[in-house]
């Protein structure tokens, strides 16, 4: 054979030791000329080929319809294989070396590899999560996607609302624990948590009386994981929600507690010590060297092959924390309550994972004098821009008057902009749809929320053109089914990810739901019965590829871009991107056809 056949590669590497040796004795290289046929279209297929090299066209003999080119690495066609014949006509579109495997042997590994199997019979989605599985037995994502269970968690002890704070202390120092539940008289959730250190300040600085009840001392709601979620998750709520401790449940039952030193012990990313030194940060200066450290998180929860989702989770958190200390230190605290800091944009979806332009706006409460606010958000814009948030180049930002405004003002410009169709009104609509608060009172942020809902919701005409800028690009897709890029490379952003993302919001408003996040709006229309879960698990896969792809050669660049080098990808990575935008087009003809979009 010409070189060595690479068996590393899914789904070869699924194969035992045994099993590769009789694909490998089994293989042989065929030669065909440049307009040669490879199969013939309802013809018996008698091998599974590999390109080697050279370029292969699949194509409907009678309306000469191409449906995909294949190049080097790529295989075919395994489904006649299976079947017994061949749906369509392989030609040689230039001189082109093949592996070829002998069915017997193919339906052999076929019939007795499972792992095998799959790859050739998965979807999309299925075939994706298969090599994302693969890879993480190589690297730590294994590792930090343990879930929790009895060997991770603590017990923890639940004590009556009328234990005396005496009693109590006495309690947890005989049973060796640092905290306990308490169970609250009326109290919704019911539940509450004490801690020595609550107890030491109850008496200290309170100075309430040894007999005083723990459960008006004890502290609620009590944030809870269910037992076999991801302790990956536990650390972003811990993250997110600023406490060191979160009580596991089984059935709505109490069954432990898990605390941030166990899950840090396990863990060699560092985003709770990142989140620390955002937290006790005193300064600009000091939150400047927290924000530093957040393209390092980034790096190393990549490089160790965390889940895309988890990453873009997590760093989402921190950069909320980053951006409301920023507002605490550069904001007079006494305005706090009076307005909210909202973000748009990738920030407001939870979805970017490296820091990008400012976006966003702020929502002050009817009634309010501040004369000063415009000075007051042109400083903030500039402290933001000091923690590597550049301005925003269509200035998207509260130093922008046209993104400040009144609880009713809001109110007004929402509702206008649902009545108009130019570009400029689109994109603002579009841009208001992902609203999320950060800082402030964030309760206002209903003021945007429900009124784009009440404004939206079932507007079939305003969403006819609202969904307009998302079939205006082109899938970066040949006619053949081949990636289409140029000399500067593919535009993910544009052919992929925007259009997959504003399908998603325009269903979202129309069905009236209150998720931003794509991945959560995506479940919560499958609930809602606006798409098959089939198509919203393919669109879920495809954005995670799209990000994960970006970021990593982001980070290889060490610049932020949306044009990929589809050279640089492995022959795996470039069939899931060509399967990933076959979803996206596909998913874009469904929403034309939805809204009665006609070129």
């Amino acid at each position: 054979m010409p070189q060595p056949f690479d068996t590393t590669s899914p789904p070869f590497n699924r194969l035992t030791p045994k099993e590769v040796k009789q694909l490998v004795s089994s293989l042989d290289v065929s030669y065909f000329r440049r307009g040669d046929s490879v199969i013939e279209q309802d013809a018996e297929t008698t091998h599974l080929y590999i390109v080697l090299k050279g370029r292969v066209e699949e194509l409907d003999s009678e309306t000469k319809e191409v449906f995909a080119q294949y190049i080097k690495d790529d295989i075919f066609d395994a489904h006649a294989v299976l079947s017994g014949t061949a749906k369509h006509r392989y030609k040689a579109l230039e001189d082109t070396l093949c592996y070829v495997l002998p069915k017997s042997v193919f339906l052999s590994l076929y019939e007795n590899n499972p792992s095998f199997a799959d790859y050739f019979t998965a979807s999309f989605s299925q075939r994706k999560k298969l090599l994302e599985h693969a890879q993480k037995q190589k690297n730590l994502a294994e590792f930090i996607l343990t879930q929790i269970d009895e060997t991770n968690i603590q017990p923890i002890l639940t004590l009556p609302h009328e234990t005396s704070i005496h009693e109590a202390t006495l309690i947890l120092k005989k049973q060796q624990q640092d905290c306990a539940l308490v169970s609250l008289e009326g109290k919704p959730n019911g539940i509450g948590i004490i801690t020595r250190t609550n107890l030491l300040h109850a008496i200290v600085e309170s100075a309430l009386p040894t007999a005083h009840p723990i459960g008006e001392v004890a502290t609620s709601p009590v944030i809870s994981v269910t037992l076999g979620d991801y302790l990956f998750n536990a650390m972003i709520l811990m993250t997110r929600d600023r406490v060191k401790r979160v009580r596991v449940t089984h059935k709505d039952h109490t069954v432990g507690m898990l605390d941030m030193t166990q899950v840090l012990s396990l863990f060699s990313t560092h985003s709770h010590v990142l989140s620390l030194q955002i937290n006790r940060a005193s300064s600009i200066e000091e939150l400047a060297q927290a924000a530093n450290n957040q393209q390092q998180l980034v790096e190393t929860l990549s490089n160790n092959g965390i889940h895309t989702q988890f990453v873009m989770e997590l760093i989402s958190a921190v950069n909320e924390k980053i951006i409301e200390k920023a507002f605490q230190l550069t904001i007079p605290a006494h305005r706090h309550g009076q307005c909210c800091l909202f973000v748009m944009g990738s920030e407001g979806r939870g979805e970017q994972i490296l820091k990008t332009d400012q976006d966003n706006g702020l929502i002050v409460q009817d009634g309010v004098d501040w004369p000063s606010v415009h000075e007051d958000m042109q400083a903030f814009s500039n402290v933001l821009a000091r923690l590597g948030y550049p301005a925003c180049s269509g200035h998207v930002m509260v130093n922008n008057p046209k993104w400040v405004n009144t609880e009713s003002e809001w109110k007004k410009r929402v509702r206008y902009l649902s009545k108009i169709s130019d570009e400029s009104s689109l994109m603002d609509l579009a841009i208001l749809a992902d609203s999320h608060a950060v800082a402030g009172n964030i309760t206002l942020i209903s003021v945007i929320t429900s009124t784009l809902v009440d404004t939206l919701k079932g507007s079939m005409l305003t969403l006819n053109t609202f969904i307009r800028p998302s079939l205006a690009f082109s899938v970066p897709l040949t006619l053949f089914g081949g990636l289409k890029a140029d000399k500067q490379g593919l535009d993910v952003k544009k052919g992929g990810i925007f259009p997959l993302v504003h399908g998603v919001r325009t269903l979202a408003l129309e069905y009236g739901l209150p998720q931003t996040n794509t991945f959560e709006r995506l479940t919560a229309l499958v609930q809602s019965n606006a798409i098959d879960e089939d198509t919203a698990n393919n669109l879920t896969e495809a954005l995670k590829l799209f990000v994960k792809t970006r970021l990593r050669q982001q980070l290889d660049d060490n610049a932020a871009r949306n044009l990929l080098d589809v050279s640089a990808l492995p022959r795996t990575e470039r069939d899931l991107l060509r399967h990933s935008l076959s979803e996206v087009k596909a998913f874009k003809e469904r929403l034309a056809a939805h809204y009665q979009v006609r070129d």
